[in-house]
């Protein structure tokens, strides 16, 4: 992905692949919503794709949390050329995720287990959307982050809710960005202090 944020004729076939595989397993598998399946690339891939520029600036592996249909990781991935593990419990999911790693070269990873179980090394960069609550996902966040590294999540309406739950006790850094694709949506870039990883979060 270009610094102006223009996608490279080479990037936007391969995500052009995934945005194919996904429709062709989605009648079956139920990966997006019926709703969105015309709207793909607006929905989700654009929306996942916001998060690239908001990168650490030296950022060699990402972590995703409940990758689900590849969103945000996959795409990023592909997008970016940054090794990322994609961590997924849905097996059938995981079984998708896999097939389109491997028809759109990206350089991925996938992990069909639980977030709570996944043996993965700490990474600069962890990523999640749509997942759960902030006072649940920072904790299961905070594993995975290097001591200098950022969590992008993007979140919804209630944002400002779950920011005043996850901080009851707790230090956070935390700067919000408008999202691009949802009025309603907020990037959150989150630093957590080190002595609020595992165990004290």
């Amino acid at each position: 992905m270009s610094p102006s944020g223009v996608l490279p004729a080479d990037v936007k076939l391969r995500l052009d692949r995934f945005a194919d595989l996904l429709l062709k397993w989605n009648k079956t598998l139920n990966l997006i919503a019926r709703r969105d399946t015309d709207a793909v690339w607006e929905r989700h891939i654009n929306d996942s794709l916001q998060l690239a520029p908001l990168f650490p600036p030296v950022v060699t592996r990402g972590v995703d949390l409940g990758t689900g249909a590849g969103f945000p990781g996959l795409v990023l991935s592909i997008a970016t050329g940054v090794k990322f593990d994609l961590i997924e419990s849905d097996r059938r999911k995981a079984s998708f995720l896999r097939s389109a790693v491997l028809e759109t070269d990206a350089p991925a990873t996938v992990h069909a287990c639980r977030i709570e179980v996944a043996e993965i090394a700490p990474a600069s960069l962890v990523t999640a959307r749509a997942l759960a609550p902030l006072s649940r996902l920072l904790p299961l966040a905070a594993r995975f982050l290097t001591d200098d590294g950022v969590c992008l999540l993007l979140k919804g309406a209630r944002v400002e809710d779950e920011l005043a739950e996850a901080r009851r006790g707790r230090r956070l850094s935390v700067t919000r960005v408008p999202s691009r694709t949802s009025p309603e949506g907020v990037i959150l870039i989150v630093r957590i202090p080190r002595e609020d990883t595992p165990g004290h979060i």
